[in-house]
């Protein structure tokens, strides 16, 4: 092989390998969990949607997730209907966001199998209005990989979700909110 094409293959390879680096920065997932529960005298409410995507960046700590409104399955279908007609206005208000940042990445050794704790800091964006969210969680690396999870509180009113006043007494405003996701490195 003559030197000006062992030249351009490692010109290649190397800019190969820079991309693949790159790519080992972000991590992300399209099934990610996000479950809420809130105990009222009337009914607990729960439901759980499989379908939220997220990325993470490693290098900054940059953490984003997506999910849509009408992803959340009920175990009834009458609690599904009324909380996506009723309260969340899933039509009008499609999905929830949020985009944020580990405050502590620095901690983290994405190179490194362990369990980390984190705490995340940013913006909730539900029902059309944002609010910022610090909340603990956990990132867990294994062969490349990480697991995230987090559990924290929100009030309803804080999203100017709308409770009718003949159940207001009887809903709680406080919904716990559970995150968890297996993320992949994304690959370019």
């Amino acid at each position: 092989m003559n030197r000006q094409k062992k030249s351009w293959l490692l010109v290649a390879f190397l800019m190969s390998a820079g991309m693949l680096c790159q790519a080992q920065d972000k991590y992300f997932t399209k099934t990610g969990k996000i479950s809420f529960y809130s105990i009222t005298s009337l009914e607990n409410v729960e439901a759980v949607n499989k379908t939220a995507g997220a990325i993470l960046d490693a290098k900054t700590g940059s953490v984003q997730f997506a999910a849509l409104m009408k992803g959340f399955e009920f175990k009834k279908a009458l609690m599904q209907e009324h909380f996506n007609e009723n309260y969340i206005e899933s039509d009008q208000y499609p999905k929830a966001e949020f985009r944020g940042s580990i405050i502590n990445n620095a901690d983290v050794n994405y190179a490194k199998d362990g369990t980390y704790p984190v705490k995340v800091k940013g913006q909730l964006t539900l029902h059309g209005t944002s609010k910022e969210v610090e909340a603990p969680g956990t990132l867990q690396i294994q062969g490349g990989k990480v697991d995230v999870s987090s559990t924290f509180t929100v009030l309803v009113s804080d999203f100017k979700i709308s409770i009718p006043s003949i159940v207001k007494d009887k809903i709680n405003n406080n919904v716990k909110v559970v995150v968890e996701a297996h993320l992949d490195p994304l690959k370019m």
